[in-house]
């Protein structure tokens, strides 16, 4: 009998043991707990490419994972596992991309930057030949001086006319021209905020420009959260910032992407011959345009998302809403 009690005491002791740590438990918290969602459900069907700098290439952690379902893996170029900065934009992730100028004093293409290019095209880009649309998002942090010193003219004070982001290359490409890009870049002496996309390899592109200053849109050490949508049918771009479209002004008059006839209009019947992040050039020949800027959560979609989308996309990570 007393053998008995004992065990009872001490299953009971176990028992009191149990129920505590799990009172004492954040709420939600247990062994099969999942991290939140970082993407809207919306999203999932026309994300084509993620990146969430969390997921290197088993055995080569210079090489970044696609998260989108088109399985684009890219190169972290210049810096390799180096690039991998341990500061999440938001509350579900712990790790963005760190790209920068490496040497502006000297010419080069040294600089650090992601992408993947192939002149013949990226053949898992496919989403993004012939189509209708696009959009490019993501989280983005200035972190030092932008933009850079040029590298690829002889004079001292002269500065990179843009600051590379992020976009989808055309399917002529040398690594610098592209489809859809957001990107900082020079708009009549001024730099902004843009969205410059291209319909048709080797024609004309047109650039939407963000009013405000960039300098209040990407304040130093801030993460902000950007999107660019193309709608390559109707003419329409945008841009917004935390979820809030942006007002602005298109650069370009008369026609560019040449929509005159009968649509539906699309892009060239080509693959894109890659991705650019940070900079021009991902096959990594040149400098070009480089950011001094952290990177978290790049999206490259086959759809012009509507706004509702975007401002929900930033709600999900950030729990609150869109700023005014």
């Amino acid at each position: 009998m007393v053998k008995r009690r004992r065990y009872a005491g001490a299953a009971l002791a176990v028992l009191l043991t149990v129920l505590t740590a799990l009172a004492a438990a954040p709420a939600g918290a247990s062994g099969h707990h999942r991290p939140p969602p970082t993407v809207h459900p919306g999203l999932r069907p026309h994300l084509a490419a993620h990146y969430d700098f969390e997921h290197p290439v088993r055995g080569n952690p210079a090489r970044e994972r696609d998260r989108g379902f088109s399985g684009t893996d890219i190169d972290l170029a210049g810096g390799g596992a180096q690039m991998r900065a341990r500061d999440g934009a938001h509350r579900g992730s712990r790790t963005s991309l760190q790209v920068r100028q490496v040497s502006p004093d000297a010419a080069g293409n040294d600089d650090w930057k992601a992408g993947v290019y192939s002149a013949s095209g990226v053949p898992t880009l496919n989403a993004f030949n012939a189509v209708e649309g696009a959009t490019v998002m993501g989280w983005f942090k200035m972190t030092g001086q932008n933009p850079s010193p040029n590298t690829n003219t002889a004079a001292p004070d002269d500065l990179y006319g843009a600051i590379g982001l992020a976009g989808v290359l055309s399917g002529d490409s040398d690594g610098h021209g592209v489809r859809a890009l957001l990107e900082l870049i020079n708009v009549n002496g001024e730099l902004r905020l843009v969205a410059l996309g291209r319909r048709i390899d080797g024609a004309a592109s047109q650039t939407f420009a963000a009013s405000q200053d960039w300098r209040t849109l990407l304040p130093p050490d801030r993460w902000v959260f950007l999107a660019a949508t193309f709608d390559f049918d109707s003419g329409e771009m945008a841009l917004y910032r935390n979820g809030r479209p942006l007002d602005g002004f298109y650069t370009v008059a008369g026609d560019p992407w040449d929509l005159s006839g009968p649509g539906p209009h699309r892009t060239s019947a080509t693959d894109p011959r890659g991705i650019k992040i940070g900079g021009s050039f991902p096959q990594n020949t040149r400098e070009g345009n480089p950011c001094n800027c952290r990177m978290d959560s790049l999206m490259f979609l086959d759809r012009a998302v509507d706004a509702a989308l975007v401002r929900a996309q930033y709600r999900l990570v950030t729990h609150k809403a869109a700023e005014e």
